[in-house]
Parts: structure tokens; C-alpha cells; sequence
């Protein structure tokens, strides 16, 4: 690592920034390059349909998760068309090469510069005029002029201000920095951070299971609402096309306590397993746990459940999950999450070719979920031949006319559960 001495000594600003002077908007002019398609389609699909010169993209993720994994195969297919900058803060240029050759990103654009000096590393931009810039980590860039030190948040809001001067500025490269994330599950360093990049994605993933899953949180250039999925392989990480047949694959057919959820994330439908097993507590206080849905949605349903349905679930341990280390968290999952409990606690099995969708209210009522037709169209080309949907959306789905699998409208929870389990 070089010596924190060898910057400028003083001074604020280590990347000066160009004058500008103020346009009419009517004579901006539009004829700006086209997205950089990096012909990955999964995270094509997050950014909205490729990556936007001059912009500033955060990846941010639990360490292990693939962060550099997925920095370095952008970096690859951007080096086919133009050159890449990969900084490295926290491997040597051949601990980069190491990895680079599993992934066999093999292309002389791509260039390496093992360096945590900011001011070094504008230098480095200035003469070699990439298209792209990889920091990695944000953690690890430092400032000679501040007296924080590298990773402090003094230092991590500078130098990403002046990573985003660097990529704002006239035909600036497009920069894409990594970040740690912390304990709480937040980006290491100030908030502000997030607020200061064009777009925030998050890798999610347990270390433990083989599918990543690449979420936009933030992104000023398309949805925040699209999802992409990856299998990590021996070779790096691998999209994936189809998740929906990937995260059922290993489904049991006749396993109490199991219903197949039709979700959607952004414009993609996906049909997840969700998980639940309810047993009789030996505490005086019973236990709930959720993974892969949000907790307090589950005491919800357990609460209507118990209150609207007639289930005892006072006195039992109630733990519900979705296979595969995915996160759902939009309503229509409701009615799935309250389908597995109910199988568990009945002992019953639903039907394999058989999925549900559904809000559940306070109520007992099942409301209306938004574009059910890709939900349905989903699950009958996985081979679904009946759906279990909110009354109110079945009349949605018959007003569109043809409808390639039985689909059966509910308005209660009891009359869902009877739908589904019998």
C-alpha cells in the first residue's frame, strides 16, 4: 500500500473540478451515448436496460456475498468495446489477475492499479481516459489532505464526492464503486453516500446457498422494482434466466406446510416456495421466526389465522420461510405464507399443481393484487393447472379474455383454505 504522504499536502478539493456556466434547459442537448449494454442479462435488467455514462453506481453487499465477483465481470464485458480502470484497494494487481483468470477475464482494455491514494487514482483516470471506472472498496480510498482515516466517514463522503465529480464532468467514465455492508444491513460509512450515487444496488444472498440475488434500492435512470438472480458456480457468478423453475426445483409434491407463491418483482413474475412448520411449544412463551418474509407480516397473518379462520396457534411454534434464500416481501404473498401454516397445522398437503396469490386484510378478506395476468401466465407455463386468486382479480383476468389454466376467485380466508387444502 503506498504511503499516505505522497498527495497533495493541502488544499480541500483532490479532483478540481471543471467551470460550468448555466444552459436554457430548451438547449440541453439529448444526443448523449446510448446505455452501455453489458450483455448480462440480469443486471441489464436492474440498471434498466444498461449502464448510463457518466453515472455513479454503488454495489453493496455482506462480505463473501460476490460484490467483487460481479464488479469484475462488469468490468470484462465493458472492456470488449473500451477501456476499464479496475482500482483495487484490497488485493495486489496479481491477487486481481488470480481471480480475473477464473472468470477469464482476459482482455488487454482491461487495466489494473493496485492504489488507495485518490488523488493517484484521478491521475490514473486522467491519463489513461476509461469508460469505466471500478473502486473497490469505497473503504479503503483515502484522501492525504483529511486527517481521518480510510474507511472514517470524513473520508468515504469525500472521496465518493469527488468520484462523482469525476463522472458528472464532460465525457467523464462511468464509475462503479463497491461498498461494505454493515451488521444492520447498511452501507458502512454515512447514509449520505447513498443519497450522493445515481444508483444503489444491493447483493443479497446467504453464503450458504448458491443463488445471489442483485436488487436495485435506488436508480435514477429506471425502476427500483426489478430483481435479478445468479447461481454462483466455480466460475463465477451465472444469471439466471428462469428463476421461478430454479427456486422450485427441489420442491416436495405432497409435504404438508408448502405453498407455491406467484410474487412479482418489477416486471418479473416468480413462483417461490414458501415454507412453514407449526409445532406444539414446550415454552410457556411459543416462538415465531421468519426468514425470507417480513416478521411482522407473519404475526399479522398468524393473528387472522387464528382470529378469522379458527386455528389455535396460541400454544404452538410457528417458523415460516421461502426455499431457496430469496427475500418476498410484497403483500400478495399473504395468502401463500397463511396457506403453508394452515397445511402444517393441519397436517394437510396442497396440491402440486396448485399455486395461490392473494393480499389477506385484518378482516379475513383476500384483496385485489396488480397484474395478475403475468402472474397466471406464469404459472401455467411452469405447468400450474390451477390458481387460487382474490375473486376481485379473477374478474380482472376473465374481463382480459383468454385464460390458459383453472382459476378460482376467493373473498375469505376461511373459504381460501378450503379452496386450497380441502
Amino acid at each position: 500500500m503506498p504511503s499516505r504522504g505522497g498527495g497533495p499536502a493541502g488544499g480541500r478539493a483532490a479532483v478540481a473540478a471543471a467551470a460550468t456556466v448555466a444552459t436554457p434547459i430548451t438547449e440541453v442537448s439529448l444526443d448523449d451515448a446510448p446505455r452501455v449494454v453489458l450483455g448480462i442479462g440480469e443486471v441489464d435488467r436492474v440498471l434498466g436496460g444498461g449502464l448510463v455514462p457518466g453515472s455513479l453506481v454503488l454495489i453493496g453487499g455482506d462480505p463473501g456475498v460476490g460484490k467483487s465477483t460481479l464488479a469484475l465481470g462488469i468490468a470484462q464485458r465493458v472492456a470488449e468495446h473500451g477501456r476499464v480502470l479496475y482500482v483495487s484497494g484490497e488485493e495486489s494487481a496479481r491477487q486481481t489477475k488470480m481471480r480475473a483468470s477464473r472468470l477469464e477475464a482476459d482482455s488487454p482494455r482491461l487495466l489494473v492499479l493496485a492504489e488507495t491514494d485518490l488523488a493517484r487514482i484521478a491521475a490514473q483516470i486522467e491519463e489513461t481516459q476509461p469508460a469505466l471506472v471500478v473502486i473497490d472498496s469505497i473503504q479503503t480510498m483515502y484522501r492525504p489532505d483529511l486527517p481521518s482515516a480510510p474507511g472514517s466517514v470524513g473520508q468515504i463522503r469525500e472521496c465518493t464526492a469527488d468520484l462523482l465529480r469525476l463522472a458528472k464532468a464532460d465525457g467523464g467514465p462511468s464509475v462503479v464503486i463497491v461498498g461494505h455492508v454493515t451488521k444492520e444491513g447498511a452501507i458502512a460509512g454515512p447514509r449520505v453516500l447513498e443519497h450522493m450515487v445515481d444508483t444503489v444496488l444491493y447483493f443479497e444472498g446467504e453464503r450458504h446457498h448458491a443463488y445471489r440475488v442483485l436488487r436495485a434500492t435506488k436508480n435514477r435512470f429506471g425502476s427500483t422494482n426489478e430483481i435479478g438472480v445468479f447461481a454462483m458456480s466455480g466460475r463465477g457468478l451465472v444469471p439466471v434466466p428462469d428463476p421461478s423453475a430454479l427456486f422450485l426445483a427441489e420442491r416436495a409434491a405432497d409435504a404438508p406446510g408448502s405453498a407455491v407463491v406467484c410474487a412479482l418483482e418489477g416486471t418479473r413474475p416468480l413462483l417461490v416456495e414458501v415454507q412453514a412448520l407449526v409445532t406444539r411449544t414446550p415454552f410457556s412463551m411459543p416462538r415465531r421466526t421468519a426468514s425470507g418474509v417480513d416478521y411482522n407480516r407473519v404475526l399479522l397473518l398468524l393473528a387472522v389465522l387464528e382470529k378469522r379462520a379458527g386455528l389455535l396457534l396460541g400454544a404452538c411454534d410457528v417458523y415460516a420461510s421461502v426455499a431457496g434464500g430469496l427475500r418476498i416481501d410484497e403483500p400478495a404473498a399473504d395468502l401463500g405464507i397463511a396457506c403453508a401454516v394452515a397445511g402444517s397445522h393441519r397436517d394437510r398437503a396442497t396440491a402440486p399443481s396448485t399455486a395461490v396469490v392473494g393480499e389477506v386484510g385484518l378482516g379475513g378478506e383476500i384483496r385485489a393484487v396488480s397484474q395478475i395476468g403475468r402472474r397466471v401466465a406464469e404459472a401455467a407455463k411452469l405447468g400450474f393447472r390451477r390458481v387460487v386468486l382474490p375473486r376481485a382479480s379473477l374478474r380482472a383476468l376473465e374481463a382480459d379474455g383468454d385464460m390458459e389454466i383453472d382459476a378460482i376467485g376467493v373473498d375469505r380466508i376461511g373459504e381460501a383454505l378450503e379452496a386450497v387444502l380441502g
